[in-house]
């Protein structure tokens, strides 16, 4: 449906409009890096509770402008761009998401149960995506395959508002973690994380092999079990 809305398939072909989409999906993914290294560094200094209210609003209101893309041909390379901008801004968010959420459960949990209260956050990802599957059946059962394919694919984008909502609610009546406001309290925060973090090559050996060592491998087989 995407490769029609918005990369014109009838003329670019329907292979090429599905490699653009499927770019277009990458977008996000890209930038998934920074979005951690932005709202890491602000949850550091300021606290988990607003890097949480940021990326949860960026998240959802990029979500619910989706469902608003016009998808008139006269349009449609600005439609593009702005999905691109939209998943850009997504990936971002849950960059930024990710890393603070296990940091926070992390800190609340005792040392002997961090691995699995945080282990919840990651089922949380399937158990999403089971969840969106959920709602575009329905929604495509309901209102029948043309419907659907004209308009009806905007619902489930435009229905997350008021998911949006309820988790802005919910992360309002956060309180910052217990460990967050003892270094808070004892002045130990830290004024460079980032500096911190990746300017002494012993943690940048254990980015590293975290990340081609474990998760390179995990992502390769999460994204094709739940996506193909």
């Amino acid at each position: 449906i995407f490769s029609r809305k918005f990369f014109n398939a009838a003329e670019i072909g329907e292979a090429n409009a599905t490699l653009a989409t499927l770019a277009v999906f990458a977008a996000g993914l890209l930038f998934r890096p920074l979005g951690a290294l932005v709202f890491g560094r602000m949850g550091d200094r300021s606290g988990r509770k607003g890097a949480f209210l940021a990326t949860v609003i960026m998240m959802g209101g990029a979500t619910f402008l989706i469902g608003l893309l016009p998808d008139s041909k006269e349009l449609m390379g600005l439609s593009a761009l702005l999905l691109v901008l939209l998943r850009i801004i997504q990936g971002m968010a849950v960059g930024g998401e990710y890393g603070g959420a296990v940091v926070y459960v992390a800190e609340h949990a005792t040392k002997n149960r961090r691995g699995a209260f945080t282990s919840w956050i990651q089922v949380t990802g399937t158990a999403g995506f089971l969840l969106s599957l959920v709602v575009v059946l329905i929604t495509r059962l309901s209102l029948g395959e043309p419907a659907f394919a004209a308009w009806g694919w905007r619902l489930p984008f435009l229905l997350s508002i008021f998911l949006l909502a309820i988790s802005v609610w919910i992360r309002m009546s956060l309180e910052e973690s217990p460990v967050f406001k003892q270094m808070k309290s004892h002045g130990t925060l830290s004024k460079a994380p980032l500096t911190e973090a990746f300017g002494r090559w012993q943690n940048v050996k254990y980015v590293l092999a975290s990340l081609f060592g474990l998760i390179a491998g995990f992502g390769v087989v999460w994204y094709t079990t739940q996506f193909y």
